[in-house]
């Protein structure tokens, strides 16, 4: 039978390759990986070091659609996981405010406490902190549903 391992990477469709490369490099911290060969699309890949990329920007310019607002299928939003404290999500807080980028939403979900925001294409994006050791939350499955509550830090 075949098993997931992990999620290896995403690939996201931008207007702008520069503007979202200095999006997630300068304002996100994301190291970017470079090399000599050229591509065949302007892109971009950045990694935390986990695996050789996890995220791959690819322009696909300034007259491509929207996304449309609202419900809709496709993806809803990803999660970086940006510290291991409380403390670690405030400095996010600072950072993200310096940087003019707009907090869309702050969650506790018992088992994280989430921040919202979007990228220069409105692309959502969760930032993350663990708050629950994950042997607690493996011996009960059902907090990952737990009921989602107002985040104060």
């Amino acid at each position: 039978m075949m098993r997931i391992h992990e999620l290896g990477h995403l690939v996201l469709y931008v207007r702008d390759l520069e503007r979202s490369r200095r999006f997630y490099r300068d304002v996100l911290g994301w190291n970017e990986i470079r090399g000599e060969v050229p591509l065949p699309v302007p892109a971009a890949a950045f990694s935390s070091g986990r695996t050789h990329h996890e995220l791959l920007l690819i322009e696909v310019g300034p007259a491509a659609a929207p996304m449309p607002p609202g419900h809709r299928v496709g993806l809803y939003h990803f999660g970086l996981k940006v510290g291991d404290n409380d403390d670690d999500l405030r400095e996010v807080v600072r950072h993200l405010t310096e940087h003019g980028v707009q907090i869309q939403g702050a969650s506790d979900h018992t088992i994280t406490h989430s921040l919202y925001i979007a990228d220069p294409d409105g692309h959502e994006i969760e930032l993350y902190v663990d708050v629950m050791a994950t042997e607690e939350w493996l011996a009960d499955p059902s907090v990952v549903f737990a009921p989602i509550r107002p985040l104060r830090l």
